[in-house]
Formats: structure tokens, C-alpha cells, sequence
């Protein structure tokens, strides 16, 4: 990107009213599934358009749903994602894919199957004539969080629908049907929501689950067949299952942008406990790995993470990614402030900072107004209100031009 281009794009991201205080947020893909602490479209989307062009490779490095990866392509640009939560790459993977009539039609088969299914199970105890209970025959997970977290009819439709994912003809329609089936779990089970990993009674009856990923599986297809007439076919994307800390290889990038984890601001791997047991998902390995997670930052014992941790972690993310992106191009950071052991931590100043010692020159910075009811994090960074947009120019010798 020449210079009189970089000044222009930049001049224009100054102009932008980064709050987007009324912006529609879930067209597109982007309602696929819940995901807690996501950043709007509106962010990826600004910064995509002014600092990359058209069949440039655009990445996000803590890729959670997709949102980026999603905006990308609508904008014509290849997408790449990376993730240590193996559950945030399969729902990037979904909210990204490109469904072909068939497959379209495979989908729609599963959730009429599903939506039979569940209007065939009874409230046994409440009919007039009462069946037995339904009980699948596929295999289910061992864990004994399935049946502290689950009335024991959920549990059977959700093996019996899951079961169903598994046999789905392609990659593309087990993915979408997974993720179409995720997207209920946390409503049907005893977690009170995505963001309160406490118990309790919800009005969930027999065949409840089954109609719920019927609905869930509709909506999805139409959704992603809409995204594929709009996305061209030859524009690539690839999600990577990847911890940044083990130095993945990637490949170049144009342009990075993303909203890293705030240090003890959430723990995915808690709040999608569930969801992973489901999927046969390596919930523990991802517990080690997440970066950020309250439940590391809360602990008090000796090796409980403090800010010296993210900034250590950063460190080796940004001298990694000095060799990823390249030479003049840019890195953009959505990142909000932290509290650690009572401590207000301005993580967009560590960043840069962070970032500086790698090769990078901070080139501008806009804040916003977070939204209630756009993100939730833990309830000690309630008093946060704003985040920084930090724009990073990556000026390492070794970038590759």
C-alpha cells in the first residue's frame, strides 16, 4: 500500500463514529451462534475496508466466531482465523462456509427429521395417552457434567440429534449442523445463559431439544445460503486450531484485526464447558491454553496469572507475528482495560508497548463506548466502559515485503 494511500485510509478512520450506537449487528452469518464478548461487525468492517484491498489475506489471530473472517469475504478479501478454543474454530468454520444445493437440501432434511421427531415425544406424564420416554441409541459422552447439567431426556434427543451430525454427507453440513445443534445446548441445559455458569430449573420439556435444533438448522441454512450467493467463490478462507504461543504457521497476511482476550475478563472454556464435553472436545487442554481467562487471574496461589503474564504472552504473540504480517502493514487491536487484584489495567498502552519492542509503530487510536448489551464480560469489569481501536504499523526488518 503506497503512503498516499496509508494517509488517506487513515484520515478516514478518523472520521468514523466508532460506537455505532444504533448499528444492526446480527445480519449476515453473525447470529449463527451465542458467543459471548464478541465485537460488533461494524469495527472489522471499517477497519477492512480502509486498510486492505480486494483479494488481500485479512486475519484475526483470536479469532473466536468468526466476526472478522465473516466481514472479510463479504468485503472480498481471503480470510484467515486462528483459535485455541477448538469450538470458536468450528463455529468460524460454519459462519463462514459456502453451501451447495445439495447440501442446502441434506440440511433441510436433518431439521425436518428433527422437527418429527420432536413433535412425536410426549410429556409423558402430562398426555393423555403417555409413551414411553424416548431413549436414543448412539453413543454419548461419559462425562458426569452431561447428567449434572442436563435433564436425562435432553440428554437422549441431543445424542440421537448429534448422532445425526455425525452421518451428515459432507464436511460442510456436519459443520453447520454441529454448530446449528451448539448454538440450543446452553438453552436446553441447566447453565443459567452463556454468560452465568450457575444452575437452574428451566421450562424445558420432552421433545423441546429436538424442535429447537430444527428451528436452530432452518434458520442456519438460510442464513449461510445467503452468505454464499454473496461471497465469491474464489476467495479463500482457512481457520487455524492453533495456540499462538506454539508459533503456527499461518503463512503472509496484509492486514491483522482483532479484539484479543481482556486478561480476567471471561473463561470460554468454562462457559462452553458443556458444549465441548458434547463435541468430544479437549475441554482441559484448552483450559491450560486460554489466554486471559478470569479463572487464571483470579486465583491468589503462586501461580496465579497477573499483568507481568499477558504482558509476557503478548510479547511472544507479537514477535510472532512480526514474521506473519507484512512489511508497512497493519495490525489493529479492539481491546478494553482489565482489572487484576484491584488494579485498573490499561492493556491498549500495554499493547503498543509490547508491540514497539517487536518492530511495530503505533499509527493511530480511537475509543468507543461499549454497549451494554453488546458484550458481557465478569461482573468486576462492569465499571469498564470504553475500549481503544489500536492501529499498528508493523515495521520489522525481517516483515516480508
Amino acid at each position: 500500500m503506497d503512503t498516499i494511500i496509508t494517509s488517506t485510509a487513515l484520515a478516514a478512520l478518523e472520521t468514523i463514529d466508532w460506537d455505532f450506537t444504533n448499528a444492526t449487528t446480527n445480519y449476515s452469518t453473525h447470529s449463527l451462534h451465542p458467543y459471548p464478548a464478541k465485537y460488533i461487525p461494524q469495527i472489522p468492517h471499517a477497519i477492512i475496508k480502509e486498510l486492505s484491498k480486494p483479494d488481500e489475506v485479512v486475519a484475526d489471530i483470536f479469532c473466536g466466531s468468526g466476526t472478522t473472517l465473516v466481514e472479510a469475504l463479504r468485503l472480498g478479501r481471503h480470510a484467515k482465523g486462528v483459535d485455541a478454543n477448538p469450538l470458536a474454530c468450528l463455529i468460524s468454520e460454519a459462519k463462514t462456509s459456502r453451501l451447495v444445493p445439495d447440501e442446502a437440501a441434506a440440511l433441510e432434511a436433518l431439521a425436518k427429521r428433527a422437527q418429527v421427531l420432536g413433535a412425536t415425544i410426549t410429556p409423558y406424564a402430562d398426555s393423555l395417552f403417555p409413551s414411553e420416554a424416548f431413549v436414543s441409541t448412539a453413543p454419548r459422552p461419559g462425562s458426569a457434567a452431561i447428567s449434572f447439567w442436563f435433564e436425562p431426556f435432553v440428554i437422549e434427543e441431543i445424542t440421537e440429534a448429534l448422532s445425526w451430525c455425525h452421518a451428515m454427507p459432507t464436511e460442510t453440513t456436519r459443520t453447520i449442523s454441529k454448530v446449528a445443534l451448539s448454538s440450543i445446548i446452553v438453552t436446553v441445559s441447566k447453565q443459567d445463559s452463556d454468560t452465568r455458569y450457575v444452575r437452574r430449573e428451566k421450562n424445558i420439556i420432552p421433545g423441546d431439544t429436538l424442535k429447537r435444533f430444527a428451528r436452530a438448522l432452518t434458520d442456519a441454512v438460510k442464513t449461510i445460503a445467503a452468505f454464499s450467493e454473496e461471497v465469491s467463490p474464489t476467495l479463500r478462507r482457512e481457520v487455524y486450531y492453533a495456540n499462538l504461543l506454539t508459533d503456527p504457521d499461518i503463512g503472509d497476511v496484509d492486514l491483522v484485526v482483532c479484539s484479543p482476550p481482556y486478561p480476567n475478563a471471561y473463561s470460554y472454556h468454562l462457559y462452553h464447558m458443556t458444549r465441548m464435553v458434547w463435541f468430544g472436545m479437549d475441554q482441559p487442554a484448552f483450559k491450560r491454553e486460554e489466554i486471559g481467562s478470569h479463572r487464571k487471574y483470579s486465583s491468589n496461589g503462586q501461580n496465579g496469572a497477573t499483568v507481568e503474564t499477558f504482558r509476557g504472552e503478548m510479547t511472544t504473540i507479537f514477535e510472532w507475528l512480526a514474521r506473519h504480517l507484512r512489511k508497512d502493514r497493519y495490525a489493529c487491536f479492539v481491546v478494553g482495560n482489565s482489572t487484576i487484584r484491584g488494579e485498573t489495567i490499561n492493556n491498549a498502552n500495554l499493547i503498543s508497548e509490547v508491540a514497539a519492542r517487536a518492530g511495530f509503530r503505533e499509527v493511530g487510536r480511537f475509543s468507543r463506548e461499549m454497549q451494554a448489551s453488546k458484550k458481557a464480560f465478569n461482573p468486576e469489569h462492569g465499571r469498564i466502559k470504553t475500549e481503544d481501536i489500536v492501529i499498528l504499523q508493523n515495521g520489522a526488518a525481517y516483515g516480508h515485503e
